[in-house]
């Protein structure tokens, strides 16, 4: 078993070895710049006037020029490492339990989900909060879409992938760390939508027409200085082809903003494909994501560096020759702008599967990292049959570890189990453990349990209502809306269901009689779950529904104080504790 805090700050040791190391090189760089250039304006001022200062001055500026390239590159260098020890603490401060200062990821809770707002899928101290190690802002979606995904479905292929990415600790990191500098103004989205609905302006024989029309100016040029034609001729030839760039003039300019906005946001992403590419992965999932980064048997770091050629030779426009006799010459920015729209209408489509499949790699390296760092979780064994969940020691995975009151479970196909406890005894965190646990084994996910057997389910829950002033809806018909969308999605497929205290809004007697038939109901529609309460009369639905099954959570007074054990018992609690509590913290005598 891997030591987590070793590793990390072994790997944090070693790069910040690394910062010092590229530090002095970037002091060494920047002094061999500076000395460049004072001793090229000197030579320049000594040498002034003769035939030397023509060789030592290209000389010196292309010295310099490389200088300047390699300070920028060595830098950039600089920036990876520093991001690698980033990583490195963030994971030993989540080792220490402190990560509510994280990205809680609220902006993707959906309050109608399923499970989402019951089990703190997003928010303060919530399991994105605690897991998510996304880079890329669409991979930070992608990682939020499987969190709510409750369908389960190729959960082996997920686990396969989540395993082998485990075992990569150190690449996981430099993909992240890659990833971090891929910070573009114009999202993928955008580029990708924009390459698909691109409406091509140059016509469809640009190429042929451009060659012949430069062909042309090289043979007319070639006849006056021979002078065989006047001047003039090659004058009017020359406006002739501004005329035909100056037709197509507002819709190139125009087209040059939105490529340069593309170009950037694709030759950011364009290392990472290149690092995927390169990797060598055997699970299913993985290689498929990677063909996604594979056309016709011609890798995509290819196809974009031909796209990056012509880019830059289309922007070439701008430069001062090409202005003065490209344009009117060879019809410049239209040929180039023609092979940019060539290459969109081959490419543009497959644009936005390359996004998509590094985004996704993005958020099973999140998968991958949460896996490793859990060597006490275990991969559910899928199974068929009457279980629908087995396991032992099983525990809520955002309870440290130190206080964690591990329990045994075993739940069968079409059983509901009613949890009984006093206040605090642990029942809702024990009904979010089985919960989170069921969504953790959908996303492919090893759980806080051993020797789990799991039979593939949907998850829907009833553990949190809320009234709306907005809504006119009162809590209590909040709940009800909630309990009758759990009944319309059982009727579509099999669930399992938890729920904690339902009918909280009315009298003890009518809430005590609906919440009987509630489960009766649920029970006699085959469903399985799990029903947290105070009120000890739904246990007497275990006396006539062989389905119905009571577990609970003790609480006692030892020496006159409140002592729970958090462990899971088979049958019906006796000990309550609201008026110890009433009268132990002075509230009534």
């Amino acid at each position: 078993m891997v030591d987590l805090q070793l590793f990390y700050t072994s790997q944090k040791d070693k790069h910040e070895v690394e910062l010092q190391r590229v530090k002095k090189k970037l002091a060494l760089l920047a002094t061999f710049r500076l000395s460049i250039f004072a001793a090229l304006a000197l030579g320049i001022y000594l040498f002034w006037g003769t035939t030397t200062v023509y060789v030592l001055a290209p000389l010196g500026l292309v010295l310099f020029v490389y200088m300047v390239l390699r300070f920028v590159e060595v830098k950039r260098h600089k920036h990876y490492v520093q991001r690698l020890i980033d990583i490195n603490n963030t994971e030993l401060e989540i080792l220490a339990r402190r990560y509510h200062h994280l990205p809680d990821g609220k902006e993707f809770l959906q309050p109608d989900h399923p499970y989402a707002q019951d089990l703190d899928v997003f928010g303060k101290g919530s399991f994105y909060q605690y897991t998510n190690r996304t880079t890329l802002v669409q991979g930070t979606r992608v990682f939020s879409r499987l969190l709510l995904d409750g369908n389960p479905k190729d959960i082996a292929k997920k686990q396969e992938a989540i395993q082998e990415l485990a075992q990569l600790p150190e690449w996981r990191q430099h993909f992240s760390a890659l990833a971090g500098e891929t910070k573009p103004r114009i999202s993928p989205d955008l580029v990708s939508n924009w390459m698909k609905s691109h409406k091509p302006f140059t016509p469809k024989r640009t190429r042929m027409v451009t060659a012949l029309f430069g062909l042309t100016s090289i043979v007319l040029i070639a006849l006056t200085i021979l002078g065989h034609i006047p001047e003039s001729l090659v004058v009017l030839w020359f406006f002739l082809g501004i005329g035909i760039v100056g037709r197509y003039s507002k819709s190139i300019l125009k087209f040059a903003v939105q490529v340069s906005e593309a170009q950037e946001t694709i030759q950011q992403h364009q290392k990472l494909i290149s690092e995927l590419e390169g990797q060598n992965f055997k699970s299913e999932l993985l290689q498929n994501l990677q063909k996604k980064l594979d056309i016709k048997g011609e890798k995509t770091s290819k196809i974009l560096k031909n796209f990056s050629r012509r880019l830059d030779n289309f922007e070439q426009q701008n430069n001062l020759l090409v202005l003065l006799f490209g344009q009117g010459f060879l019809l410049w920015s239209l040929y180039f702008a023609h092979r940019i729209e060539v290459w969109i209408e081959a490419y543009g489509d497959e644009v936005e599967e390359w996004f998509s499949a590094i985004a996704q790699f993005d958020a099973y390296i999140t998968l991958g990292t949460y896996s490793f760092n859990h060597p006490d979780h275990s991969y559910p064994n899928l199974v068929e049959g009457n279980v629908v969940l087995r396991a032992k020691e099983v525990g809520h995975p955002l309870v440290d570890p130190k206080k964690n009151i591990l329990n045994d479970f075993e739940l069968g196909k079409g059983r509901f189990c009613i949890v009984t406890g006093a206040n605090m005894a642990g029942k809702s965190t024990f009904l979010r453990a089985i919960g989170l646990q069921i969504v953790m084994a959908n996303m492919g996910l090893p759980v806080k349990g051993k020797e789990v057997q799991y039979a593939p389910v949907r998850l829907l829950t009833s553990m949190r209502s809320s009234d709306s002033l907005a809504d006119e809806t009162s809590y209590f018909y909040a709940e009800l809306k909630r309990l009758k969308y759990i009944v319309e999605e059982l009727e579509k497929a099999d669930g399992f269901v938890i729920l904690d205290e339902i009918l909280k809004g009315t009298n003890s007697v009518d809430k005590a009689e609906g919440s009987k038939k509630f489960i009766e109901r649920l029970v006699k529609n085959r469903s399985t779950g799990m029903v947290a309460t105070h009120d000890l009369s739904l246990c007497t639905l275990a006396d006539k529904l062989p389905e119905v099954e009571n577990k609970y959570f003790d609480a006692q007074i030892v020496n006159g104080e409140l002592f729970f054990d958090y462990k899971f018992k088979e049958g019906v609690c006796q000990n309550m504790n609201a008026s110890f509590l009433l009268k132990n913290m002075g509230i009534v005598d």
